[in-house]
């Protein structure tokens, strides 16, 4: 299984549980894991990180290299199918035009592209007003998860070395 994750889960991650500065295990696990082929995200996820200017920026700049997906020609393929999508379903025509022009279309389209399981904190919610990343997914038939579920699938082990007293 791989993985493309959204920007929400490595904002939330330094800002919250995972910070760099003390929970180094879970970024080396990203980085680790994106290495054996199986944790991305894209290059529009990217651009949203480094909007932050902050140490998240420097830690994906440095990543770059095969950590986030560019948006090739399969992933365009997908993009009439995500927008046909859109249009068809109960969105006010803001929260589709916000959609179609946000790294969260791009996430979609590169996951259909190449079959990988979207990752993100956002939860399904009906509303009217802006198009939620896990109602994408059901509505195209790709399969999410939260950041909690894909290290347990993946039976991450965020282990302190004995004795190390830290």
């Amino acid at each position: 299984m791989s993985y493309l994750l959204d920007a929400n889960v490595f904002i939330q991650a330094k800002n919250l549980h995972y910070g760099l500065d003390f929970c180094p295990a879970f970024w080396d696990w990203l980085i680790d894991n994106n290495a054996a082929g199986r944790v991305f995200s894209i290059d529009k996820i990217a651009d949203e990180i480094a909007a932050g200017a902050d140490e998240l920026n420097d830690w994906a700049r440095e990543q770059s290299h095969g950590l986030f997906l560019q948006t090739g020609p399969s992933v365009a393929a997908q993009f009439g199918k995500v927008s046909t999508w859109t249009m068809q379903q109960q969105y006010e025509p803001g929260a589709i035009n916000t959609f179609l022009q946000v790294a969260d279309f791009y996430l979609i389209a590169h996951a259909l592209a190449s079959g990988h399981v979207v990752v993100t904190h956002e939860v399904p919610a009906n509303s009217a007003k802006r198009v939620k990343i896990p109602n994408a997914c059901i509505g195209l038939g790709v399969k999410f998860m939260t950041p909690y579920e894909m290290p347990r699938t993946e039976r991450a082990r965020f282990v302190l070395s004995r004795g190390s007293g830290h």
